[in-house]
């Protein structure tokens, strides 16, 4: 199997997924109008001087492409389980390009994740510079590494069954501890949340309300979780290939 006909098979086989479609890009987007369409006008959610609309819908795109990315880690766990991963490494293809159509894969999800919460923002009044959708939107997919990296280490660690469950209560933590509704407090939930991803992650979203992105901290916040998860997803990988 050649890597762009399997590229293009993931692509179609994704989007023909209905579940996987509706929580990928319609959860978060059904999440965005249930919480943004009631609090339209309120122009100062939680003291951050930001109105409600642009607030969550910077949010929730941070969320949503994170949700869609991790999800590529349950195509991979479903692949284990079917045993079409071993099936796949008796083609041509090489590891290398099975990765890289799952990753692919994952941020052509996020990006029209992403840009469906834009097109709902921009119907309910978020009005922002070009320039800011664009640096905000770019910053967000630099920002969805580490997740892509998790998601390979998950979908080797858990089986199919297991894995909604968990990536359930890893994306609600997540999004609680990044700021995503509300915005993060002082103290010692504060230090927790600026040593996670999903923290520089939402900040990385934040650029389209005028925040500006990332300084010398969260690049190697950024860096070191990429670094010791790709080892780890890795190393994961490695070892349930030896043992199929």
């Amino acid at each position: 199997m050649r890597a762009r006909t399997y590229i293009r098979y993931e692509l179609v086989r994704t989007l023909r997924n209905r579940r996987f479609f509706f929580l990928s890009l319609g959860f978060p987007l059904v999440l965005y109008l249930m919480i943004a369409v009631p609090n339209r006008h309120v122009r100062d959610l939680g003291g951050s001087g930001i109105s409600a609309p642009l607030y969550l819908m910077v949010g929730l795109a941070s969320f949503g492409a994170m949700n869609a990315m991790l999800a590529l880690g349950a195509r991979i766990a479903t692949e284990r389980q079917t045993g079409w991963n071993r099936q796949l490494r008796l083609t041509p293809l090489s590891t290398r390009e099975y990765f890289r159509a799952k990753l692919l894969t994952g941020y052509v999800t996020a990006l029209a994740t992403i840009l469906l919460l834009y097109v709902a923002g921009a119907v309910l009044g978020v009005n922002i510079a070009a320039s800011r959708w664009v640096q905000m939107t770019l910053l967000v997919l630099v920002g969805l590494v580490p997740f892509a990296a998790l998601a390979v280490l998950l979908g080797h660690l858990l089986s199919a069954d297991s894995f909604g469950p968990a990536m359930g209560g890893v994306t609600a933590l997540l999004s609680i501890l990044g700021g995503v509704w509300f915005p993060v407090g002082s103290g010692a939930l504060r230090i927790i949340a600026q040593a996670l991803p999903s923290y520089w992650l939402v900040q990385a979203s934040h650029v389209g309300v005028g925040a500006s992105g990332w300084g010398t901290r969260g690049w190697i916040i950024m860096a070191a979780w990429t670094a010791v998860l790709s080892a780890l997803a890795r190393r994961a990988y490695a070892r349930d290939t030896q043992r199929a």
